[in-house]
């Protein structure tokens, strides 16, 4: 299809900046301070054909660009772009999976044995002078030892997180809507079933109105006074305040979270939770991985304009081609 320098793509608000610069270097930039449609020239309306974001990116501001074809989402969750009314007008969304699962996948262990082992606060512990002054760090009542752990969200990034717990020799049970071929972890219909079968959750689920405060003060009874939860998925997931008073009175042990819904807004309930260890959405922030990233949404804006295919187009627009756009 040819060069793709005179092809306009769209930066809305801030974006990773070895995407930017690549963008710029292989297509025309085009920059707005935010994805408002209010923002939107007869000019940028005009012109713009691709796009690649990591913020919200609505049915109106998709709209306000009539020769939009591409939507090339920064990250593997993708619950921030109206991808159904993309798919529904023409407008190809893809993301950036696989480059990020092991990077995930690691952060969730490290989190999990932070929760459990009380690590940050252990070294926290030293560098006050407690250790010489006071003794030893007291002992803790959490231990990976004998648990038994369920996965909320058995797709790539959960199948790499059950991996790694088995290596600690723990089993493994999971949640999804519908159980995964070929995978021999024991399948749960319904998350309170997983919840009440472990005492640790670990949820990867994408965000979404199908699991909006899918984690709430049932699951978590469930889970038990033993119960440790981690969550490196959508913060949009747990119910927040049911999770902060079930810290509180004891209903479980101890949580982990690098998610939450109003980033980067926590909760002061959690923030006071001397039993929680929170982390500020750092799951695939490495320079590598980031890069990787990167390097994946470009990389689908350049197959796209130049071989007329998307390298990882999502569910909903799967089935979206070139030229499918339709007009207002």
């Amino acid at each position: 299809m040819g060069s793709t320098n005179k092809i306009a793509v769209l930066v809305p608000d801030l974006l990773h900046p070895h995407a930017v610069a690549r963008i710029g270097r292989e297509f025309e930039l085009v920059a707005l301070p935010a994805a408002d449609p209010g923002l939107v020239t007869p000019q940028i309306a005009d012109k713009v054909r691709g796009m690649s974001a990591m913020t919200t990116i609505s049915a109106a501001f998709i709209d306000a660009l009539p020769n939009l074809e591409i939507i090339a989402n920064f990250g593997v969750g993708y619950d921030a772009v109206d991808a159904r009314h993309a798919g529904t007008v023409g407008v190809m969304v893809t993301n950036t999976p696989d480059v990020l699962t092991e990077e995930v996948a690691d952060t969730a262990i490290g989190l999990l044995l932070n929760t459990v082992r009380e690590l940050p606060k252990a070294e926290a512990w030293l560098r006050a002078g407690r250790w010489a002054s006071e003794g030893n760090y007291p002992l803790t009542r959490g231990t990976l030892r004998g648990r038994r752990v369920g996965i909320f969200g058995m797709g790539r990034i959960g199948l790499a997180i059950a991996r790694r717990i088995e290596a600690f020799g723990l089993p493994v049970g999971y949640h999804n809507r519908r159980a995964v071929e070929g995978v021999a972890y024991t399948w749960y219909p319904t998350l309170i079933e997983l919840a009440g079968a472990v005492d640790t959750l670990i949820s990867v689920a994408p965000g979404g109105s199908s699991t909006e405060k899918a984690v709430d003060r049932k699951v978590l009874e469930a889970l038990g006074p033993n119960g440790v939860f981690v969550n490196v998925g959508r913060g949009s997931t747990v119910d927040e305040d049911a999770l902060a008073q079930a810290l509180a009175d004891g209903t479980i042990l101890a949580a982990g979270l690098d998610v939450f819904r109003n980033e980067p807004e926590v909760p002061e309930a959690l923030l006071k939770s001397a039993n929680a260890s929170l982390l500020p959405h750092v799951g695939s922030a490495s320079v590598h991985t980031r890069t990787a990233m990167a390097d994946l949404a470009v990389d689908n804006l350049v197959s796209w304009f130049t071989e007329g295919r998307p390298l990882t187009p999502v569910p909903e627009t799967a089935s979206v081609n070139p030229g499918a756009r339709k007009p207002r």
